[in-house]
């Protein structure tokens, strides 16, 4: 794949390596170097204080790149499951507590889920990714996938909820998946390519008006 444009710096509002990883994977064929905000501002933190998962992916945007001075690119993801109204949804990075790990997490909604069948396990993951700069741009897009939540979790890799999802599109649980599938098909992978979508032709716009 050609380039599209010459490549640029983009700061990532995690310091999530998992997430670092996946995202770099994702964005590998673009124009663009992820680097994770907490390599240029090792204190940064950044209250996640949205009522969506969108409002806090802009949140962690904008504060990214105030911080560090650059482009920045965040997203949060929510899982949203029938049987609990749409729930965890843009809690479930802490479901079980602030401070729970993914396994603590995971046991939690599948004890939540114990008794549920069929449909009431139906699931969707879903990520909005957001873009600010220092020009007050901001731009944002989602993507989502659905699915399943199993009722014991299955595979080694990736990382969340990912041993429980059971993705439809792909035929398996995300960590059963291998990562190159996960991440050309995932809802976050989603998200990501539909905001390269906005962002490229907005920097190609202000290189038009600069030059």
């Amino acid at each position: 794949m050609q380039p599209e444009s010459p490549t640029r710096l983009l700061v990532l509002a995690s310091g999530n390596p998992d997430k670092l990883a996946e995202v770099r994977s994702i964005l590998a064929d673009r124009p663009v170097r992820i680097v994770p905000v907490t390599d240029l501002v090792p204190d940064w933190i950044c209250e996640e204080t949205g009522a969506s998962i969108e409002e806090n992916a802009v949140i962690k945007a904008r504060a990214a790149s105030a911080a560090a001075g650059l482009p920045a690119v965040a997203d949060d993801t929510g899982l949203f499951v029938a049987a609990l109204g749409g729930g965890p949804g843009v809690y479930s990075a802490r479901y079980a507590g602030r401070d729970a790990g993914y396994e603590d997490n995971v046991r939690k909604l599948l004890r939540v889920l114990r008794w549920e069948e069929g449909d009431s396990r139906r699931a969707v993951f879903r990520t909005a990714a957001a873009y600010s700069d220092s020009s007050g741009l901001t731009l944002t897009a989602s993507g989502e996938v659905a699915g399943t939540i199993l009722t014991e979790p299955r595979g080694t890799g990736g990382f969340g909820y990912d041993p429980v999802f059971f993705a439809e599109a792909l035929g398996c649980t995300y960590a059963e998946c291998p990562a190159g599938s996960k991440n050309r098909a995932s809802h976050r992978a989603r998200a990501f390519e539909a905001l390269m979508g906005l962002i490229i032709p907005a920097w190609k716009a202000a290189s038009e008006l600069q030059g």
